[in-house]
């Protein structure tokens, strides 16, 4: 790791020694209860015995210090063009990070360096200044434990209004995309930002008030016949979700998808891409969606094939074609 040489638990332990040594406060004790609380299990028999027999010679006999100054650890130029690589991904700037004595750093890498070959592209907007706004006032929120009153768009396109306390945000690699997770003191409801057009914080909550709801999820059984290392995609595919896998023979399973009410429309795509390796036992509700999705699908198949069909017929009659 960039960080483990110059930050790694054994010079932050120090570091604290030798400042308690530099101030003339550090005792054998005092050193005993820094190493237990900022280093690992087994440090306590290093750490102190190595300081002690001079073999780091760090600390006199008398627990002074040879240093005059209390340590510091200062960035070298490769971490701070790593750290600003990092800030400039507009996710991390939505949280707004002090972006101080970076100014005239170069970044160790451009943005575009990673190409995702496994993400939707339809992502939230994370450099829309309306965006960047909302999110802001929500994170706020979370932090400052505030009832929130938000405005999105429903399925219909049309305004809802929903007062909540705010508990979390989630972040999907996946999707690209951030959702709010509240609730109210009837319902819990998780939203996707991007849907969010307005919000504004209202009042502190009560203590009573922030007791997160857990989201209801529903069920989705699936029966898996393993071709073509169909189980090992289909975990990579579904890492994201809770899940219980039962194996019923050799190349048979059994695999119940636990997800919210927002990612059925998402499910029943990343269902579909699996084609007859993967079929949907239970519920019924979701298997004739499927069956809707499927016969839309045809229908546009079909309808694409007689465009084709007519148009061919036309070339070669040799007549010109207007489409």
């Amino acid at each position: 790791m960039l960080f483990s040489e110059v930050y790694g638990t054994y010079y932050n332990v120090l570091a604290a020694v030798l400042e308690k040594a530099v101030e003339g406060d550090l005792t054998r004790q005092g050193m005993l209860d820094i190493v237990r609380e900022k280093g690992f299990e087994e440090s306590i028999l290093t750490i102190p015995d190595a300081l002690e027999s001079q073999t780091w010679p760090l600390i006199t006999v008398d627990y002074g210090t040879p240093l005059e100054n209390v340590p510091t650890m200062p960035l070298t130029i490769l971490q701070k063009r790593w750290l600003k690589a990092l800030l400039n991904d507009p996710r991390i700037r939505l949280f707004d990070p002090p972006m101080e004595g970076l100014e005239d750093v170069e970044p160790l890498y451009p943005p575009d360096t990673f190409v995702y070959f496994d993400r939707y592209n339809d992502g939230d907007p994370f450099e829309d200044p309306g965006y960047i706004k909302r999110f802001r006032c929500i994170l706020s929120a979370i932090r400052h434990k505030r009832w929130l009153r938000i405005q999105f768009d429903g399925n219909k396109g049309l305004p809802h209004y929903w007062r909540c306390v705010p508990y979390k945000l989630e972040y999907s690699p996946k999707d690209d995309k951030f959702r709010l997770i509240s609730a109210n003191k009837r319902e819990a409801l998780s939203i996707n930002l991007a849907r969010i057009t307005n919000c504004f914080m209202l009042e502190p909550c009560e203590e009573t008030d922030y007791r997160p709801k857990a989201m209801k999820k529903r069920k989705l059984v699936l029966e898996l016949t393993d071709e073509r290392n169909a189980l090992e995609r289909v975990m990579l595919h579904f890492s994201h979700l809770d899940k219980e896998t039962e194996r019923l023979d050799d190349t048979h399973y059994k695999i119940t998808l636990f997800y919210e009410r927002e990612d059925e429309t998402e499910l029943l795509i990343r269902v579909l891409s699996f084609g007859p390796v993967l079929k949907v036992v239970f519920p019924d509700d979701f298997v004739k969606k499927l069956a809707e999705r499927l016969e839309k699908q045809q229908k546009l198949r079909t309808q694409i094939f007689k465009s084709e069909l007519a148009f061919f017929s036309v070339f070669l009659a040799g007549e010109p074609a207007f489409f």
